[in-house]
């Protein structure tokens, strides 16, 4: 039986978890977010069978984010959604979901409406948690949204998701005849599309010299790909060498990486669903 991706990335947080202590806690509320988000993207599969509302209907435009809200399927299930947050989250991301909590359905339309509209854009800044949930709780509408649209041709050279226009959360390598294929992944809705190999997602350098490499031997598969023209980074994960990876899990329990290019002064590409 084909497990669903949902499920394949709890096992793999769950996974991850058990194999690297200092991730262990990151983990354990990846697999909360992930089961909640799970539950969400079911709910509108389920609202699509039902009503086969035009909300959902596929579209050829890549201007997914433009589409609107439903509301109506969204906020009966925020509240409980901000509870669950505020039994597993760490502190601050627990606190600012408690305070949500008790404010109007119009402010929470708000919270989740602006974000909905700079999402393809959004960066989480220092200490915005509410952002955070918001893009928490969207994500699994963006990419519901995105799993049934159709499917929007590229030829290699896109840096933006083809369905959103936000940027790469993290690369893949893919067996391909003697070598391996890149791909990148959206941040927002979880889109793939091909990508060439030796270029940079954020300023397209292509001179090899400029293009730093790193890799840890915890984490033998997955790499930090740096420019040193941007100085912006992004992880990659290869799935010729660890074929149970699960790129958007393995990204997040990557930790050391991030550090070693912090420290090197690079900067994320773009933050992950915990706002690393």
């Amino acid at each position: 039986m084909t497990r669903s991706k949902w499920d394949q990335r709890i096992e793999r947080a769950e996974a991850l978890g058990v194999a690297h202590p200092f991730a262990a806690e990151a983990m354990r509320f990846y697999k909360r977010i992930a089961s909640l988000q799970k539950e969400l993207y079911l709910s509108l599969e389920k609202s699509s069978g039902e009503k086969n509302s035009g909300s959902y209907s596929k579209s050829s435009s890549n201007g997914l984010l433009s589409s609107e809200l439903n509301f109506e399927l969204l906020l009966p299930r925020f509240p409980q959604f901000l509870s669950d947050i505020e039994s597993a989250a760490p502190a601050r991301i627990a606190e600012s979901a408690r305070d949500l909590k008790p404010q109007t359905p119009e402010r929470w339309k708000d919270l989740l409406t602006s974000h909905w509209q700079s999402a393809s854009h959004f960066e989480p800044a220092s200490g915005d948690t509410e952002s955070l949930i918001a893009w928490m709780f969207l994500q699994p509408y963006a990419e519901y949204l995105a799993d049934h649209r159709a499917t929007v041709p590229t030829n290699g050279s896109l840096a933006i998701c083809p369905a959103c226009s936000a940027r790469p959360l993290v690369g893949v390598l893919r067996a391909e005849g003697d070598g391996a294929k890149r791909s990148l992944i959206c941040s927002v809705c979880a889109t793939e599309w091909p990508y060439r190999r030796i270029v940079c997602p954020a300023c397209g350098e292509e001179t090899v010299e400029k293009l730093a490499v790193y890799t840890a031997d915890q984490f033998k598969h997955v790499r930090v790909e740096a420019c040193d023209t941007c100085r912006y980074y992004i992880k990659t994960v290869d799935l010729t060498k660890n074929g149970h990876a699960v790129p958007v899990v393995d990204e997040l329990a990557t930790i050391p990486l991030n550090l070693w290019a912090q420290e090197h002064q690079y900067a994320k590409l773009r933050a992950n669903l915990l706002g690393i």
